[in-house]
């Protein structure tokens, strides 16, 4: 399967992260597109909200200008961060009144975000999800097979 750089780096940086403990989805750092952005928050100036799709000026601005960050657009990097955040239990955009899982850290409410971003990178590719392993399971059982298996009973 022939993938993006931006695709291969992002997925370097969210493995690395995840198995180093730093991804964390309430710090504009450690979260998905933090990780992404080279451990830098500049993409929260993107939007008004953490975990907003909606661009303000800014993020208007550089997305007029065909700005990229490591080769996302500005509405392609809130979209991921909103796939992650969503994915590990958040209501979206964060708010201190919203939902929010019990343990914000824990392995498995981030790999759920990871497993969740990185379906989204593939979406954003055009690639077949690496995530999706309900393939590993569909198979077409063969007529003698069958045949031996109503023989048995």
């Amino acid at each position: 399967m022939n993938t993006s750089g931006r695709f291969d780096q992002a997925l370097d940086k969210l493995y690395l992260a995840f198995h180093s403990g730093q991804l964390n989805p309430e710090c504009g750092k450690q979260c998905a597109v933090g990780n992404i952005c080279d451990n830098k928050d500049g993409w929260k100036n993107l939007t008004d909200r953490h975990g907003s799709t909606e661009l303000n000026y800014v993020g208007l601005v550089n997305e007029a200008f065909g700005r990229k960050i490591n080769g996302y657009l500005p509405s392609e990097l809130l979209r991921i961060e909103a796939e992650f955040l969503k994915a590990c239990g958040y209501s979206l955009p964060l708010d201190h009144r919203g939902k929010k899982p019990i343990n914000p850290t824990s392995q498995e409410t981030i790999f759920k975000g990871l497993c969740a971003t990185v379906s989204f990178l593939c979406h954003l590719e055009g690639i077949v999800d690496v995530m999706d392993y309900s393939q590993l399971f569909n198979f077409e059982p063969s007529k003698t097979s069958r045949a031996l298996s109503t023989q048995e009973i």
